[in-house]
């Protein structure tokens, strides 16, 4: 591990919350000997804070055990933080139990790491990538709360139309994304691609493919953070909310996996290949692991038609109408992408549902559905249409809970509905024009 500088003022250190954001404290540089080999002590219920930092879980975790601390310990090093105000670095936590030294069976890191092993268990081991769509916007909120897109240099307004794939926009932003390039290289996170999207300062970033999908999963959770970094730095704001804007594209989380065998040989073409009883349990599962692809009450507006936004569990080659993409390429790189997931998901819970989904049809020998073929026409009519459905799809279902225990997935539905119901406490002002 990498002791700080003595240029370093602070250093953050933060564990990964069951809401996909981040938690934890700013430390002193001058105690970073002491974070390194001792850890710290935090907050065991912290793995389980909402978008509020609000713990709603009626668990007695933090409420009615004395909230309890933790024992945070580093994991791998202190990286810079090349956006902040002042020198600081930081690094990632694992919260184990303070007396025994267990994980918590509730951290989101656990529970991928459960599914992992039971596909090692036969041989098969995930390979994943993450694609994170976002808003670069105005850090001033509209009077309503809402924002809108950020202004470019040159003309001081935002970009009057969308401009998907236009390396123009790139270059209007090119500052932005080298910041996030350089930052990402700094912290060890592997960034690829930067395309702009179908929405008005909408960009994807890519990371590249791993053989770790824990590691794939916390990478992802970094780079939004350095996404928001950089875009305050220079004075913006970057959001990962799936739908900010009504009339533009919501901002999804695509993955991308294939598995390989001990040699490293790609199981999803050859011989035997797993491709189709893999497509087959994302299509089983998918009902009742939407919830943890749109884990509140926004995400289900990115839901729509013809948005190129999945409305059904089709499957196809080089369509991007589908819920489960088979993209182009060899043999060698064959491998599905999920669609569905927004980009305001927990990327942990996200690929640990993908994998239990393929691994269930992979064990079944399930067979899926025809390809698509043209545009999907589907219209969400088999799957949950709200929040409150998914959850209940997730907690009623028979495949989910043989990978991820039926008490984690009750406690996943309370948080959810905790949030949403803080959400909904006070009357909204459209609720005033339709009730009053």
């Amino acid at each position: 591990m990498t002791i700080g500088s003595s240029s370093t003022g602070y250093i953050d250190a933060f564990a990964i919350g069951i809401s996909g954001q981040l938690y934890g404290k700013r430390e002193p540089a001058r105690d970073s000997a002491r974070l390194l080999r001792d850890g710290l002590n935090m907050s065991a219920c912290a793995l389980l804070f909402d978008a509020r930092g609000v713990n709603p879980t009626p668990e007695g975790i933090g409420g009615y055990d004395g909230d309890p601390d933790a024992s945070a310990r580093v994991i791998g090093d202190l990286v810079p933080v090349p956006w902040a105000k002042v020198p600081t670095q930081q690094c990632l936590l694992d919260l184990r139990h303070a007396m025994t030294g267990e994980r918590f069976w509730y951290d989101p890191r656990k529970i991928l790491q459960d599914v992992v092993d039971r596909l090692n268990a036969d041989g098969l081991f995930p390979v994943v990538a993450c694609e994170l769509e976002f808003y670069l916007t105005v850090a001033k909120r509209m009077p309503d709360g809402g924002v809108s897109p950020a202004n470019l240099a040159r003309t001081g307004a935002p970009p009057r139309t969308e401009e998907n794939f236009s390396l123009s926009l790139v270059e209007d932003y090119a500052d932005f994304i080298a910041d996030i390039a350089a930052a990402s290289q700094a912290q060890g996170v592997p960034v690829g691609t930067a395309i702009s999207e179908y929405g008005i300062a909408q960009f994807e970033i890519n990371l590249e493919h791993g053989p770790d999908p824990v590691l794939a999963a916390d990478q992802a959770v970094l780079l939004r953070r350095i996404v928001r970094g950089v875009a305050r730095a220079r004075g913006d704001d970057a959001t990962f909310m799936a739908k900010p804007f009504v009339d533009q594209p919501g901002s999804g989380m695509h993955v991308h996996v294939s598995l390989v065998d001990k040699d490293g040989n790609n199981r999803m073409s050859g011989d035997d290949a797993l491709l189709e009883p893999a497509v087959a349990g994302l299509q089983q599962t998918l009902a009742e692991t939407m919830a943890f692809y749109a884990p509140n009450f926004s995400s289900f507006r990115r839901l729509k038609p013809k948005m190129f936004v999945p409305m059904d569990t089709s499957w196809g080659y080089n369509n991007r109408s589908v819920a489960f993409r088979v993209p182009t390429g060899s043999d060698k790189s064959r491998r599905i992408e999920h669609r569905v997931a927004g980009a305001d998901a927990s990327p942990h819970l996200v690929v640990a549902a993908i994998l239990a989904g393929m691994h269930a049809g992979i064990k079944g020998k399930w067979q899926p559905t025809p390809p698509t073929e043209g545009v999907s026409e589907g219209d969400g009519s088999d799957l949950p249409r709200n929040l409150i459905s998914a959850l209940d799809r997730m907690t009623g279902g028979a495949v989910l809970k043989e990978y991820i225990p039926q008490r984690f997935l009750d406690l996943f539905r309370d948080n959810r509905m905790g949030e949403f119901e803080a959400l909904f406490h006070a009357p909204s002002a459209v609720e005033y024009d339709f009730y009053l």
